[in-house]
């Protein structure tokens, strides 16, 4: 620990003169004064320790070095004390999910999970419930799949899905949750990349996710 002052210390070897700029803290609790000048620096126990300096604790300095300026003290502390890097966020993949109900929404996110396949980064859901919104994050949020239930109402996912890739361009990849497997063949209209039916099946969404987001990263490692 480190208290800066002022005053002048003579080192306990005869004709050597030092002016000191701090007051060390000995893990006993004693402290290196600086006395008058031509005065050898004095030793005072735990009880006399000058006010504002802890005495002992595992910050203390068990010695009093010879130091000319209080920035030696600052530059060894930069050069051997570097602070750690900060570190990198961890990448995600952007997820839309529209949908008027919570619920359908939520078994969404939990068919997907935090990531749909292991050599995907981690996903970041966006939750949405109106057309009007959908159609609002799409073309500003820069996400990686959009997910359209084709069961919302009064906006179907279809009819948001051919919207979305009639007037966004480069419009991320869709996946549209059909009301029955039978209907898969409405997703030629809607243009959607990838199809799934209600009721969710975990294993279908998720395999049909994978493989759209698989698709975008290589794109954007590409690109």
């Amino acid at each position: 620990r480190r208290v800066c002052h002022g005053g002048s210390l003579a080192d306990a070897r005869g004709g050597f003169t030092v002016t000191p700029r701090t007051v060390l803290v000995t893990s006993g609790g004693w402290v290196r004064t600086g006395g008058p000048r031509g005065d050898e620096g004095a030793l005072a126990g735990p009880s006399e320790t000058p006010a504002g300096v802890a005495a002992g604790g595992p910050e203390a300095v068990a010695t009093v070095g010879a130091v000319e300026h209080a920035d030696d003290f600052e530059d060894w502390d930069d050069a051997g004390h570097d602070e750690a890097p900060e570190p990198t966020p961890e990448p995600t993949l952007r997820v839309l999910i529209y949908s008027d109900d919570r619920v359908v929404r939520g078994q969404i996110m939990s068919a997907l999970g935090r990531r749909p396949a292991a050599d995907l980064p981690a996903l970041d859901y966006t939750e949405c419930a109106t057309e009007p919104m959908a159609i609002r994050l799409a073309d500003k949020g820069r996400f990686d799949l959009i997910i359209l239930d084709g069961e919302a109402t009064p906006a179907g996912g279809m009819g948001v899905c051919r919207q979305l890739k009639d007037e966004i361009y480069n419009c991320p990849p869709t996946l549209v949750v059909v009301g029955r497997p039978q209907d898969a063949w409405l997703a030629t209209w809607s243009r959607a990349d990838g199809v799934s039916a209600h009721p969710i099946d975990a294993i279908a969404l998720a395999d049909v996710a994978a493989r759209l987001l698989r698709r975008r990263v290589a794109v954007a490692t590409v690109s």
